[in-house]
């Protein structure tokens, strides 16, 4: 202990401290099991090297020259332990993780905190617990294709930073890439397999973010750079062997992101000419993707609006209409009024088109079919927008206020 005690003088440590003095914090450190070795920047923060801030640099020196120190070659498990601990108070990173990381580094602490941040691990357990609501939509297309997917962050701050959308762009690119997969017709669009996308290797190319990484890497990376809860949440693709698919970015300030996307398919009538995005078509399907923004569509015509929902929305109006003790034949004709404004509200065919609504949008296709010199239909359609479907967290900022003071 007094050798270690001299050799640290030598190396500066304890500049300020007399030798007895020292000698006795750093037996106090053994004994109190915290960081035999001076890991801790609860010793080295303020008596390091008469500079402050010591923690860090201390557990690189100490993890490098623990023989140098008079404390013999390699680590005991009691040491590796202690190393492992202080990490792991740290980063907040699982145990397995730190430990094994440590180990690749060669029991460098600031080169396995390098690691573990470039994994994006730091914080990790704090971090995961967070609700992430906000963030972006990305979409890729080709004239045939298209994959949106969707990448939370905790705060609308971290979304418009440009290492984040870089981030969305590249994923849904890798996205577009995979096997496309039509879904049966009556389907909006085909849900991507997280596990397999996550597992696409993408080229990063932002000063900050440059090289190959899988997905899931890179979203782990960028969750540790910016601090928050970054989490790819969800994707789709939807795609057409014969006709072209059109899409619609919502107040977007980014060619290829935004909150809200819509996306349409436009086919020919079967059999017919492939369409080959002529300006009319490209014109009149980008139209009809800010309708779907717009009008919040849930079925695509009224042959296909769920029984289910039709039963429960029947169940509402008759319960409504009975309670204006109006007779029963009354009823009947008001249940049928209200059943058939509802189609008109969620079957997308049935529509008023948002641009002209004058028109419904199956006259906009009819029309558009005529100037074509064929039948042209939509076979699929999906809206989708950020944050739809979690439970954001309701926060209170006087009590806030309070519990911090």
């Amino acid at each position: 202990m007094v050798n270690a005690v001299r050799k640290l003088h030598t190396f500066g440590f304890f500049k300020n401290v007399s030798r007895p003095d020292a000698y006795d914090r750093l037996s106090r450190c053994f004994w109190r099991s915290e960081t035999a070795t001076l890991v801790s920047a609860r010793f080295f923060g303020s008596w390091s090297d008469g500079r402050g801030g010591g923690g860090a640099a201390a557990a690189a020196a100490t993890s490098s020259s623990w023989s140098s120190l008079g404390f013999g070659r390699g680590f005991s498990s009691s040491q590796s332990g202690i190393l492992i601990k202080a990490l792991r108070e740290r980063t907040g990173a699982p145990i397995k993780d730190v430990k094994a990381v440590l180990e690749q580094c060669g029991w460098d602490s600031e080169a396995a905190f390098v690691e573990l941040r470039k994994k994006g691990l730091t914080a990790a357990s704090k971090k995961n617990t967070r609700v992430a609501a906000e963030g972006l939509l990305a979409v890729a297309k080709s004239p045939a294709a298209a994959a949106v997917v969707e990448i939370n962050s905790e705060t609308d701050f971290v979304a418009r930073n440009d290492i984040f959308q870089h981030l969305a762009v590249r994923v849904a690119r890798a996205a577009l890439s995979l096997e496309p997969h039509e879904g049966p017709v009556e389907s909006s669009a085909t849900a991507i397999n997280l596990p397999v996308l996550e597992a696409v290797k993408i080229k990063m190319e932002h000063s900050r973010l440059n090289g190959e990484a899988t997905v899931q890497e890179a979203v782990a990376e960028v969750a540790a750079i910016m601090g928050e809860n970054v989490r790819l949440r969800r994707g789709f693709t939807m795609s057409s062997s014969t006709g072209i698919v059109s899409s619609y970015l919502h107040a977007s300030q980014h060619p290829e992101v935004a909150r809200i996307v819509g996306l349409v398919t436009l086919e020919p009538e079967e059999g017919g000419q492939r369409l080959e995005g002529q300006e009319l078509e490209v014109e009149v399907g980008a139209s009809l993707a800010m309708h779907v923004v717009a009008a919040k569509p849930l079925f695509l015509s009224k042959e296909l609006v769920a029984g289910t929902a039709l039963q429960q929305e029947l169940d509402i109006f008759r319960s409504q209409a009975l309670a204006t003790g109006k007779p029963a034949a009354v009823v009947e004709k008001m249940l049928q009024g209200r059943l058939r404004k509802y189609i008109e509200e969620v079957a997308l065919l049935e529509q008023k088109f948002v641009v002209n609504d004058s028109m419904t949008v199956r006259a906009v296709l009819d029309q558009l079919s005529k100037q074509l010199g064929r039948q042209v239909s939509i076979s699929r359609f999906l809206r989708m927008e950020v944050g739809e479907g979690i439970q954001r967290e309701e926060k209170n900022f006087a009590t806030e206020v309070a519990q911090a003071a």
